[in-house]
């Protein structure tokens, strides 16, 4: 059994039309949201053995909140700059080069890809996942190899709406 949380990044500025969009910081509702919904994944007992995020500065501070909550250095964090632009076949790509001694897994990324990549392996459509949303997907799958659409299922979906107005 491998298991994958997708996260995607926490809200973030577009205070500074100068930044480039990598560059982009979260914003005051970000900066409170990524703690929050890690401390709420830690609270699930969640124990992963490998971080992967974008580059881009929303998604890397998000994880970092992830790593902090989830008592994992931040330098552990692996920053792929193929998951910034990904398309959702990349995505699994990405997923299926994890090594197989970990069987759970974090990635950080960006829409509208990680809402293209839940819905494989939904069984209700989600019209879009919003920011900081946590998909967890259970995949019935010895090698990381393996995960690829149809082979999961989402068995948590958790974002900040459900807990603050």
């Amino acid at each position: 059994m491998k298991t994958i949380y997708f996260v995607r990044h926490a809200k973030s500025s577009w205070d500074n039309p100068t930044l480039r969009d990598i560059d982009r910081p979260l914003n005051k509702r970000g900066l409170r949201d990524a703690p929050f919904m890690a401390k709420l994944i830690k609270s699930k007992g969640v124990r992963p053995g490998l971080l992967v995020s974008s580059p881009a500065v929303r998604a890397i501070t998000t994880a970092r909140f992830f790593a902090e909550a989830l008592g994992i250095d931040k330098g552990q964090i692996e920053q792929d700059k193929r998951v910034y632009e990904a398309y959702p076949e990349d995505i699994l790509e990405i997923v299926q080069e994890f090594s197989d001694d970990c069987s759970v897994a974090f990635l950080f990324g960006h829409n509208p890809t990680l809402t293209t990549v839940a819905n494989m392996f939904a069984e209700d459509y989600i019209a879009n996942l919003p920011t900081c949303s946590v998909v967890q997907v259970d995949a019935d799958i010895d090698s990381w190899q393996g995960f690829r659409e149809g082979k999961g299922r989402i068995s948590g979906f958790f974002y900040p709406k459900q807990f603050f107005d």
